[in-house]
């Protein structure tokens, strides 16, 4: 469980990952008088998983056996809303200890998630302040809650009246960011950076398409689906929000696929591929093998989970796209030959895609970072021994945490005389990430890059040559 801690635009001019329509309708939502599972009730079920269970959001979310059972509108309401908890949970439980004379008892965990949605109904969805309420009173009917409605109550109301100057006074980015995490990024890359990181990580983030063939105007097809649409560096397509993917032109055939901008970026250090023989490492759920197939090369897709090839592979049958596709384990896997190339996309703490996945931030801690280091070591040299003389081998993370990044290619590199680092260039990035290349020649994208346009996720990667 967190510690608590005490320290609209017109469509024509909205810019992707500001307030949409759609989801202004989510956030004004009317309290529920029909039958049926209750959107917020799985709300509280799905936060009580992540935060007193540990189980990653997007787990509990599918693991959820009524979700499927809502309309399309719902399910968007209950991510929206367990997200808006989890991404201001710093603030939110920063204003309950202001409303308490003592921090609430672990018994009366159930009511604190309670009055957390709440609060985030109130304060930062915009939700009518008696919906709010009486749709949260109207989830305490549990013994261990019941008995608590009077506190909720009381509690709601104090931050319905006092709640939001209490928000313009806060430090959201720093309430909002585990102490490890920000000293962390403070030392990696300085006070004015981390900030920066932490307020886009407070921003819902647009959502990123890559476009299988440079054929057509998609911006403009987009356009004309009624969604805010602009053109990003290296090709992908960035919308606002845009509800059912499945519903998006162009998804039917084929066209695109969602990843974020970012995580295009490690498999085109490859550069020209046509033709080549190529191993993914950890590749489900198969953004880049999409990417490397759609660039024509000969892909052999690796992951231990046979659950997630299963994904992958339905994605690019999807996509009219051909892969190997192999379950097993990538530290001791062999191809039968060298491949010309491998890419490896390593298991890792994923502080980089904060604003797309905030429980992360409170299910890490500093003593993961440990642990996962030893796998990614092993990956790495087990990925070396897969490329042929002479062939690439890129290793990227989408973690901010320089034990994942820079540290692990240092360590390769000390031990290993058969490989070279080549520097990345400007050029093969595309024009406004010039920022996103280290002083080694690496790969480093921040939340914060491309921040007027609505920031990415966070990335490393090192492009090495076997000698």
């Amino acid at each position: 469980m967190p510690s608590k801690r005490t320290t609209s635009k017109s469509k024509r001019n909205r810019q992707p990952g500001e307030t949409s329509p759609g989801q202004e309708a989510l956030r004004a939502q009317a309290p529920r008088t029909g039958k049926g599972p209750n959107p917020r009730r799985i709300a509280a079920t799905v936060l009580n998983a992540v935060l007193r269970q540990e189980t990653p959001l997007d787990d509990a979310l599918n693991a959820h056996k009524d979700l499927p059972n809502l309309d399309a509108r719902d399910r968007a309401f209950v991510r929206l809303l367990t997200t808006t908890v989890l991404r201001r949970l710093g603030q939110i439980d920063d204003l309950i200890a202001h409303c308490l004379d003592r921090p609430l008892k672990a018994k009366f965990a159930e009511a604190e998630d309670l009055i957390r949605m709440g609060a985030a109904q109130l304060l930062f969805l915009e939700t009518p302040p008696h919906a709010a309420l009486s749709t949260t009173l109207a989830l305490a009917t549990t013994p261990r809650t019941s008995g608590q409605k009077g506190l909720i109550n009381a509690i709601l109301r104090r931050l319905d009246r006092e709640g939001r100057a209490l928000v313009e006074a806060q430090d959201a980015a720093r309430l909002n960011t585990p102490d490890w995490l920000w000293q962390s990024w403070s030392e990696a890359y300085g006070d004015a950076q981390v900030r920066a990181i932490a307020e886009s990580n407070l921003k819902e983030p647009p959502l990123d398409l890559t476009i299988k063939t440079e054929s057509g105007d998609w911006v403009t097809r987009m356009a004309n689906a009624g969604l805010d649409a602009q053109k990003l560096p290296g090709g992908s397509v960035r919308i606002g929000h845009a509800g059912d993917v499945r519903r998006l032109p162009g998804y039917d055939r084929g066209h695109w696929w969602v990843q974020d901008v970012a995580a295009t970026l490690p498999a085109r250090l490859l550069g020209e591929i046509e033709d080549l023989r190529v191993i993914d490492l950890c590749a489900a759920p198969g953004g880049k093998t999409a990417q490397l197939a759609a660039a024509g090369a000969k892909v052999t897709a690796v992951d231990r989970s046979t659950s997630r090839l299963r994904r992958l592979s339905e994605n690019l049958d999807r996509l009219n796209l051909s892969a190997e596709v192999i379950a097993a384990n990538a530290t001791r896997w062999q191809p039968k030959q060298p491949a010309d190339a491998v890419l490896l996309d390593a298991p890792c703490s994923a502080t980089g895609t904060l604003r797309r996945h905030p429980d992360i931030a409170w299910l890490r801690n500093a003593g993961d970072i440990a642990s996962v280091t030893e796998l990614q070591d092993s990956l790495l040299n087990a990925a070396a021994e897969m490329v042929k003389p002479g062939g690439l081998l890129v290793y990227a993370t989408c973690s901010l945490q320089p034990q994942e990044g820079p540290e692990r290619i240092a360590a390769l590199l000390e031990t290993r005389k058969d490989l070279e680092r080549i520097p990345l260039t400007a050029e093969e990035l595309g024009e406004g990430l010039e920022a996103a290349i280290t002083a080694d020649g690496d790969l480093r994208t921040l939340p914060s890059h491309l921040s007027d346009l609505g920031g990415m996720d966070g990335f490393f990667a090192c492009r090495l040559r076997r000698l």
